[in-house]
């Protein structure tokens, strides 16, 4: 596959510009420069955390809300897969890498793994409360086994544009109280720990991908991500609603009525994904990088709750 049928990013002029935020990651075999709005302060720390082994969580978790705890059990059913997905896919493009960036990939491997850990501990607290995750771990497994025979740039580009959607979610996660307003303690816990690393490593995948493609034109870049990126959310969204109707009707809540309610919670309140809407329109952009917004005050906000939430 050529890379004109791909889809990423360059970055705008602003951005190469702006050299009090900038690093420059350097390309060893060429001697060229890349100028990436990566902090150069930014430190991946892997918080090698534990939840749910004492205290299991409750069937409907969250706030005693079908809706919310299917919504979240739906996210979670798919991150052992997926997050194994996405380390094989940076990883592959990680030779040549300049030294800082090299160093970032271990640390994103090192958290996503401990990731996968939580969330099968989670997934299967979910299933000892009754519910059956078979069908959704199914659909990923065959949704990734289409992805073997694919270059693995396009394997990369996917897991750039689901990593935003991680960083989008991490975000809203971390700034909105409403989110797991009435949740499990430990359970809230867990899921903002997961955030909280989601918003560190946000730029690991881009400039990996920026290492990967340096080859490539800035209209190469931008056609390959903005493709990948509706693709991906397409595929995210609808199979996440269709997941989550799944772990409803195995609470006997079908039909329309609960189909509204879950787009009330997804649109309304406390509407995810109308608050996300304008940080993914601008992965559009033609300067759009993970990191042109530095939300990192909200990683010390929540920093300290997850072993409270652990000893408590």
């Amino acid at each position: 596959m050529t890379p004109q049928i791909l889809a990423s990013d360059g970055l705008d002029r602003a951005t190469l510009d702006d050299k009090s935020s900038a690093t420059l990651v350097r390309n060893s075999s060429q001697g060229r420069a890349t100028r990436t709005p990566t902090p150069a302060d930014l430190e991946i720390t892997v918080r090698d955390r534990r939840f749910g082994r004492d205290r299991k969580p409750g069937r409907w978790w969250l706030n005693n809300d079908p809706v919310a705890t299917a919504w979240h059990n739906a996210l979670s059913a798919t991150f052992p897969r997926g997050e194994a997905f996405f380390i094989e896919a940076v990883k592959a493009h990680r030779d040549g890498a300049p030294p800082r960036l090299e160093a970032e990939i271990r640390a994103f491997v090192r958290q996503e793994i401990n990731h996968t850990r939580e969330h099968v501990v989670f997934n299967k607290a979910a299933v000892d409360a009754g519910y059956d995750l078979a069908r959704i771990d199914k659909r990923v497994e065959d949704m990734l086994a289409l992805t073997k025979g694919r270059p693995p740039i396009v394997n990369l580009a996917a897991t750039m544009a689901l990593e935003h959607y991680t960083a989008m979610i991490a975000h809203e996660f971390l700034a909105n109280p409403a989110h797991f307003a009435g949740a499990e303690p430990e359970t809230a816990a867990m899921w903002r720990w997961h955030a909280t690393e989601e918003i560190e490593h946000k730029g690991v995948a881009y400039d990996t991908w920026l290492h990967a493609t340096k080859d490539w034109s800035r209209w190469q870049r931008w056609k390959v991500k903005s493709l990948l990126m509706a693709i991906v959310t397409k595929n995210f969204i609808g199979r996440r609603v269709d997941d989550t109707l799944d772990l409803l009707a195995q609470d006997g809540l079908t039909g329309a009525r609960w189909k509204w309610k879950l787009a009330a919670y997804l649109l309304w309140q406390p509407g995810m994904l109308r608050r996300i809407f304008p940080a993914w329109l601008a992965y559009f952009a033609p300067g759009f990088h993970p990191w042109n917004h530095d939300d990192r005050v909200l990683i010390g906000k929540h920093g300290s709750e997850f072993a409270a939430a652990v000893q408590g």
